[in-house]
């Protein structure tokens, strides 16, 4: 029994130098972009001729708001994608992406040349790394909420 004290504290030793390692580890930040946190709560009908481009799967429409406004994309029938357009790559330089000729990849032509896929926002194309903010949406078969 004289040894037990020495072999807690051998333990005890062996935990106090190893745990730094496996919390400081298991505990790393995951990196996110820094866009502009902005209220967003838009509802649109899309059976109004202004969102005319929603009646279709694959339809797409810019919207005012977010931070450098929303890219609004019909996935199918039930289902959109709203992204915000503030490039993430450098995102204080307040870049804008812009839907390109294959009408589905949005693209920034005026920083980096960047280009998100218009379904879900990832990169396709860098320096890119991170996709485009996405923002919530809920859709009743008429009024397409958009929110965060």
């Amino acid at each position: 029994m004289a040894h037990r004290p020495l072999l807690m504290n051998a333990r005890t030793l062996l935990v106090l130098a190893v745990a730094p390692l496996v919390l400081t580890t298991g505990c790393k930040k995951e990196r996110t972009v820094q866009v502009p946190l902005v209220n967003v709560d838009i509802s649109i009908n899309v059976n109004l001729p202004a969102y005319n481009a929603l009646a279709v799967t694959g339809g797409w429409v810019y919207i005012t708001g977010g931070s450098q406004g929303i890219l609004v994309y019909r996935n199918g029938m039930d289902s959109f994608t709203a992204l915000d357009r503030h490039c993430t790559y450098h995102p204080e330089d307040l870049c804008r992406v812009t839907v390109d000729g294959s009408e589905v990849v949005a693209r920034d032509t005026a920083c980096c040349q960047s280009a998100f896929l218009l379904m879900d926002g990832s990169v396709v194309n860098g320096p890119a790394v991170f996709g485009l903010k996405r923002y919530n949406t809920t859709f009743n078969g008429t009024v397409l909420r958009i929110f965060n």
